[in-house]
């Protein structure tokens, strides 16, 4: 069974949050509120989530304040962070929002198919990577075992590996090509791309481990 992504909502107003569960429950992963930034970045130490919805008016550490700690964590600074607000201060307070990290920013009242779009997106590249740090997880114990203790030949599971590989890239091709036709949002295609960068990494090092190359035990890429 595929793993359910993780949605973090942040805001103060109970009634907020309680709109924003009924618009994304029709993506069925799994919502997560968050009724102030303390309370947000508490979440942020103990799960992985797929994107952030932020409220940028909340009293105490308001939503600016917060993205900033998010993008000073090493295990979160890569989240994708959603600002929502009812305020809108021109050019100057929308440049705050894309400095402070954000990959969008969106005022009140927002179109919920558009918003459950944003989050789609975001949410598929998110378990797309996910498929691929797996893969890889799985190469390097393969590597480190030698493909003993599950009756495989290497050359099988080279064969099995990459096969699952290629069904990751295609996903993942057909996500960017489908960004691009919708001239999809600026940030999901560069994380479309990113995610690109990695599968060709690992596809690389999977092709060096085939017989005849002389490479041995390839350097795999980083799935950070």
């Amino acid at each position: 069974m595929v793993q359910k992504a993780k949605i973090l909502l942040v805001d103060d107003r109970p009634e907020n949050l309680l709109a924003l569960e009924a618009i994304l429950s029709a993506l069925d992963q799994t919502l997560v509120r968050a009724s102030s930034g303390e309370e947000a970045l508490k979440a942020l130490l103990t799960d992985d989530f797929a994107v952030i919805l932020l409220d940028v008016q909340m009293p105490g550490m308001d939503g600016f304040e917060t993205a900033a700690h998010i993008k000073r964590r090493e295990r979160t600074r890569d989240i994708p962070i959603i600002f929502l607000t009812a305020i809108n201060h021109g050019p100057h307070h929308t440049f705050r929002g894309y400095a402070a990290g954000a990959v969008d920013y969106i005022s009140k009242p927002f179109d919920p198919w558009v918003l459950r779009a944003k989050v789609s997106v975001f949410v598929e590249l998110y378990m797309k990577n996910c498929q691929l740090r797996e893969q890889a997880a799985l190469l390097r114990l393969q590597l480190e075992g030698g493909g003993s203790g599950n009756g495989k030949e290497p050359a099988g599971l080279l064969a099995e590996l990459s096969a699952r590989l290629a069904a990751v890239e295609e996903q993942a091709e057909a996500l960017s090509k489908q960004l691009d036709d919708d001239a999809g949002d600026a940030a999901a295609v560069a994380t479309a791309a990113h995610l690109e960068r990695k599968l060709t990494g690992l596809r690389r090092a999977l092709d060096a481990l085939e017989p005849g190359t002389g490479a041995g035990a390839a350097s795999l890429p980083s799935q950070g």
